[in-house]
C-alpha cells in the first residue's frame, strides 16, 4: 500500500533549476546597492521568501534598494530566465512515475505566475503535465511559509492534505508544509539538508531517491 495520494511540488530548484540565475542577479544588485554579501549568505538567508521579503530584508541589513527594486529586478530576472532554464535532473523520471502510479500532482510555488511561465514554459511537455495545477503564492496572496498555498493545491488534486506529501528545497516551504499538516520531503542537492531537517522534512539529495520514498 502507498504512502500517499498525491504530490505537491515547489517550483524553483525543485522541478526548475533557477536558483542559480536568481543568486547570481542578487549578487550583483546588492552589490550595487552597497550591500556585499557572498553568494552562500544570500543563499541561506534570502532563500524562499517572496522577493517583496528579500526586498526588505536587504534594506534592513544596509542595502539602499529603492522602492520600485522588486517590480525592476523582476525584469532582469525573467530576462536571464529566459535565455534558458534547465529542469532540475530526474525530475522527469519522477514524473513518469507518479504517473504511472495513477497519482495526481501540483504545483506550489512563491514564484509569479509569469516566472513558472518563463521558466517550466520552456519545457512544454513538463509543462502541460502540470495543466490548471500551478499555483503561486503571490496570486493567491498566500505566500509560504503561510500554509495557505499547500492547503489550497492539495484541495485542486482533491486530497486531503494527510494524504499529500510536498517536495520542497527551502526551509520555508518546508514550514509551510508543516503548517498545513502536510508530510515533506526536502530536496536538498547542494547541502546537508539540515535546516529542511530542522522544520520537519524527510531529506534527500537525489530526485532519482523520490519515487522509493513516495512508497512508489
Amino acid at each position: 500500500m502507498r504512502r500517499f495520494d498525491a504530490v505537491l511540488f515547489d517550483c524553483d530548484g525543485v522541478l526548475v533549476d533557477s536558483e542559480p540565475a536568481a543568486f547570481d542577479l542578487l549578487v550583483d544588485e546588492f552589490a550595487r546597492h552597497g550591500l556585499d554579501l557572498p553568494r552562500h549568505r544570500i543563499e541561506q538567508d534570502f532563500v524562499g521568501g517572496t522577493m517583496r521579503d528579500v526586498w526588505a530584508r536587504a534594506r534592513a541589513a544596509g542595502a539602499t534598494l529603492p522602492d520600485d527594486w522588486v517590480e525592476a529586478f523582476y525584469v532582469r530576472l525573467y530576462a536571464r530566465l529566459a535565455e534558458g532554464t534547465a529542469l532540475i535532473d530526474g525530475i522527469v523520471a519522477v514524473l513518469d512515475a507518479l504517473d504511472a502510479a495513477g497519482m495526481p500532482y501540483a504545483v506550489g510555488s512563491n514564484g509569479s505566475d509569469r516566472k513558472m511561465q518563463v521558466t517550466l514554459g520552456q519545457h512544454p511537455a513538463v509543462m502541460a503535465r502540470f495543466q490548471g495545477r500551478l499555483f503561486s503564492g503571490q496570486s493567491l496572496g498566500t505566500p509560504k511559509p503561510h500554509p495557505g498555498l499547500y492547503l489550497h493545491a492539495a484541495a485542486a488534486v482533491n486530497t486531503p492534505p494527510d494524504r499529500c506529501a510536498v517536495v520542497d528545497d527551502s526551509p520555508t516551504g518546508c514550514r509551510a508544509a508543516r503548517a498545513a499538516g502536510i508530510a515533506c520531503f526536502g530536496f536538498a542537492a547542494h547541502d546537508d539538508g539540515a535546516r529542511l531537517a530542522a522544520e520537519g522534512a524527510t531529506v534527500f539529495h537525489r530526485m532519482a531517491d523520490l519515487p522509493g520514498l513516495l512508497g512508489l
